[in-house]
């Protein structure tokens, strides 16, 4: 799901970001003149750009022009494996000792420091403290090494080998059985049905030092390279940082021909029907390849295009999100995009869905159906004039946002550049242009699309679901007959209902501030309100375009009695799909396309509330959406049927999946003594769900205004918000009933406990270590747990990584809680090989056990304190931190101005602090849960 939605949103925006591309202007389109791009003699390119969000920061980037798609069959994953070399010793930095210096400026390894391999590149990322000129300098001197001179030896890659078999072990089941078999008929004889970047096991268990260092001199070269810098630095010294330490390299003689693969065109459709034991749901996918291969942006009827293609997108998708949303969807998600595919030069059309078990031809025959009544009938005028006021909305806030645009930002636009020759204007011309190409798109440059986009040539079908006794297999001929069927049905047009303008019918009867009070030293102002309800609200400069908002109220599901726990569960979560004010959702879509605003109430289970975002210029309707959805949720039982039809559909297999499973079966252990626990939604929680009383309750939740405090924080206008606030939150009903929250928590679990799970058929485990119990909570031992959990981090990744090799990833956390009764919770979790699970659990006991007998060291203590200097830096200057700040002190009852400590708080950490919490919670009540292959 996560896969489906990241792609959609990434093809929706494409349009919507500052995209960027070459250092002239091309067929009209200009390069930002903020940003310098150069070439250095050798052929290494170089972006440049200074930008001061974050403060005394640089953002750099190695881009180097070399993926999987370019190793031979005896170096199949070293592209990958390259990549990890680039971290364990270099000519200026030895074995770990990058990875140390840069955690001993607060640069977190994989947080912080990270890198990727893909089929056609491999990118380092390097953000760097800018705040002295020797982080900066070696932050180049890291960048030159990873290009030009890391160290491979043979006992360094040897070591690394069992990491990344690790890696390699976590990608294995379900989906990467199923793959193999389905890619290469989506990837038809192509390079890329053979290249995916993590390799295979032989290799990486046998391939010589030499393969290795061979790929690295043929690919990490200048020509093949580009370095990129944006940061709190001027231009002038970025540039010349590149040149002293790019420069000198020379040109490589004789280079290897960097080949360009292509997908080869084929006739015939292919028909892939995969299914696995372990699969967790069912999907469909459909591919029409181009038939012309992919190229880049060049003037500005390509780029027109790419606007009308955005514009079309957005329409169909709109249809197909209405379907799903129907009493009877007939799939859980589905979408349609025109976008690129896993190779560089071959784009798709491409429709795709997650169904129900048993409903993969119905979704298929949906997608069809709806891309052939575009076909056929196009789209309607309301439609196009929706989408195009979303996407100059859109467009409008980038635009206003651009002196607030993180340095990260701009660094993944300059690497697009450089690997897929993107444009990049900047985000006053693409407004400006923006402005003067929607009026010339019509209906029918959208309408035309599809006749290039669907053909019979070219097309690929793939479904992917569980493997199940009493599940009727479908086979290649059904998937055919489908295509062949839609092509001769009567297709209606759809039909565009006409909404209203307003999802508010009349104004309410407004309130009165009944109070107003500053807080000088945060830069806050309270309101006391005449209903009783409290509005605290922070104007700050961090975001030009935004607003962000939180409330709460005490109460949440405590109050509830045993019994409606389990009958509402669920149905919570379903309360909202109905709408507001007697619109449906697909109307409430409707009402407010092109406005920048979302609003969602929430019943947690301490309190309810709601959490939210606007722009200023639609901060109006968040405060009316508060107010409906306060009094005027609409009951709409056919509304609760479609949700729970997609929910069941969606979890019906999820714990055929291994990890799912350990999740949820470690959960029901740990709730074992928990009479309000509901756990996995199986059918007979489902049949337990009561929809009427799950709405009943929310009404009583949401009934009571005056109980409720509210936090704006952003470019707030003090006039306009203190005049919406008075219309619309002191008109909200109250009856004063000043409820608290109850303390229904259960006993957690004592002892020394052991729980193994035993799920799946590769050879795949995981461990999670658990330490909890009931405490007095204190906010000093709950941050130094909290610090407690991130050096503990740091020991094991060195241990149980860089010297076992037994794990990729690992990682501690510590918090604790102070409602509703005080409790601390500390874990450590790590995935590994079932031969290595008891070894590996005794080596990260054995590094917390040095730290309860001995504390920490020095180096290690200035480690986590910088990292923490560093985030507080930077979460200073973010709405979100402010937010979180104000609500949770009010929450928790703890004077707000604490806050304005905390760089004395980092300060004063010590290592008997850490040493002490250590000993004192993480001894009496532990539990090791596991999760063991079947076999």
């Amino acid at each position: 799901m996560k896969n489906i939605l990241y792609l959609l949103s990434a093809v929706l925006l494409a349009f919507l970001i500052p995209n960027q591309v070459s250092a002239q202007e091309i067929g009209g389109i200009p390069m930002d003149a903020s940003v310098k791009k150069g070439v250095l003699s050798n052929g290494l390119t170089y972006y440049i750009r200074k930008n001061s969000k974050p403060e005394q920061k640089v953002e750099l980037r190695l881009v180097v022009k070399a993926g999987s798609i370019l190793e031979t069959e005896k170096q199949l994953g070293l592209a990958h494996f390259m990549e990890h070399m680039n971290f364990n010793g270099s000519k200026n930095f030895n074995k770990n000792e990058l990875v140390d210096y840069l955690q001993s400026i607060g640069v977190k390894f994989g947080a912080h420091l990270n890198a990727y391999t893909s089929f056609d590149e491999t990118v380092y990322i390097l953000p760097i403290p800018t705040d002295n000129d020797e982080k900066l300098e070696k932050g180049f001197q890291i960048l030159e090494d990873w290009a030009f001179n890391a160290s491979l030896t043979e006992e360094e890659i040897d070591k690394e080998r069992g990491v990344v078999l690790e890696e390699y072990r976590l990608g294995l089941g379900a989906g990467k059985r199923m793959m193999k078999n389905y890619l290469p008929k989506l990837m038809h004889n192509s390079h890329y049905a053979e290249r995916l970047p993590i390799g295979t096991k032989e290799v990486l268990e046998n391939f010589t030092y030499n393969d290795l260092r061979s790929f690295y001199r043929d690919w990490y070269r200048p020509d093949l390279m580009a370095v990129i810098a944006v940061g709190d630095v001027d231009v002038a010294v970025l540039e010349q940082k590149i040149k002293d330490h790019f420069e000198s390299y020379p040109a490589a003689k004789n280079p290897k021909e960097r080949v360009e693969y292509t997908v080869p065109n084929h006739k015939e459709t292919f028909v892939a029907i995969e299914s696995d034991k372990e699969a967790p749901n069912s999907t469909v996918q459909l591919y029409y390849k181009d038939l012309d291969d992919k190229k880049p942006v060049q003037n500005l009827k390509a780029y027109r295009k790419g606007i009308v293609n955005s514009l079309f997108v957005k329409m169909i998708n709109k249809r197909l999100n209405e379907l799903r949303n129907a009493e009877k969807p007939p799939f859980v998600f589905g979408y349609s995009t025109h976008g690129g595919t896993w190779a560089k030069s071959k784009a798709a059309y491409q429709s795709a869905a997650m169904t129900s078990e048993e409903g993969q031809l119905k979704a298929l025959e949906t997608l069809v159906l709806e891309n052939e009544r575009v076909f056929r009938h196009g789209f309607h005028e309301g439609e196009l004039e929706r989408v195009k006021d979303e996407m100059l909305n859109a467009m409008e806030r980038a635009f206003k946002e651009q002196d607030k645009t993180e340095s990260s930002r701009f660094a993944s636009e300059y690497i697009r550049n450089f690997l897929k020759e993107e444009v990049i204007p900047g985000v006053t011309w693409e407004y400006e242009m923006l402005k003067k190409l929607i009026p010339t798109i019509r209906i029918e440059d959208c309408n035309a699309l599809i006749s290039g986009y669907i053909h019979d040539d070219n097309r690929v079908v793939i479904f992917t679901g569980p493997e199940k006794e009493g599940t009727v297999k479908v086979k290649e001929a059904d998937v055919l007959k489908v295509l062949s069927e839609v092509k001769n049905k009567e297709v209606l047009p759809y039909e565009d209902k006409e909404v209203a303008k307003s999802l508010l019918k009349e104004i309410p009867k407004k309130g009165s501030i009944v109070s107003k009070e500053r807080d000088e030293l945060l830069d806050v102002t309270n309101l006391v309100l005449s209903n009783g309800a409290k509005v605290t609200y922070k104007k700050t400069d961090f975001k030009n375009d935004k607003i962000i908002f939180s409330a709460y109220s005490y109460g949440g599901t405590s109050l509830y009695t045993d019994e409606e726990v389990h009958k509402t569960d669920i149905a919570n979560n379903a309360l909202t799909q109905a709408g507001v004010n007697g619109f449906s959702i697909t109307d409430m879509s409707k009402v407010l396309s092109g406005k920048m605003v979302s609003v969602n109430p929430t019943i947690g289970a301490l309190s309810e509330g709601f959490h939210g975002s606007s722009t200023p210029k639609d901060v109006e309707l968040l405060f009316q959406l508060t107010h409906l959805y306060f009094t005027k949720l609409n009951h709409d039982v056919k509304a609760y049927n479609s949700f729970k039809a997609k929910m069941t559909a969606y979890l019906k297999n999820v714990l055929a999946e291994p990890s799912t499973y350990f999740s949820v079966k470690l959960n029901d252990f740990l709730n074992a003594n928990d009479p309000r626990y509901v756990g996995f939604p199986d059918e007979k929680v489902w049949e337990n769900t009561d929809y009427d009383l799950a709405y009943k309750k929310y009404q009583e939740r949401f009934a009571d205004a005056s109980d409720f405090n509210f936090y704006f924080v952003g470019n707030i206008d003090d006039a306009k918000i203190e005049a919406y606030v008075e219309t619309y939150l002191a008109s909200l009903p109250s009856t004063y009933s000043k409820e608290k929250f109850k303390n229904v928590a259960a006993k957690p679990l004592k002892g020394i406990l052991k729980k193994n799970i035993k799920k799946g058929k590769e050879a795949k485990s995981k461990v999670r270590v658990i330490y909890q119990g009931e405490a007095k909570y204190k906010s000093k031992d709950a941050y130094y747990l909290k610090s407690l959990g991130e050096v503990l981090s740091i020991k094991l990744i060195e241990q149980l990584r860089e010297e076992e090799g037994g794990v990729y990833g690992v990682g501690a956390r510590g918090s604790m809680s102070k409602y509703p009764k005080g409790s601390y919770n500390f874990t450590i979790s790590f995935p590994c090989g079932p031969e290595n699970v008891e070894k590996l659990t005794k080596k990260a006991f054995l590094e917390l056990e040095k730290i309860q007998k001995n504390g920490i060291s020095e180096k290690d203590l200035n480690k986590i304190k910088e990292t923490q200097l560093l985030e507080y830096k930077e979460q200073q200057k973010k709405n979100s931190y402010w937010l979180a700040l104000l609500k949770n002190a009010d929450f928790g009852k703890y004077d707000r101005s604490k806050a304005l400590d905390k760089v004395k708080q980092i300060e004063a950490l010590t290592s008997k602090d850490i040493q002490k919490v250590a000993k004192k919670y993480l001894k009496k009540n532990r539990i090791i849960a596991t999760l063991n292959p079947e076999d």
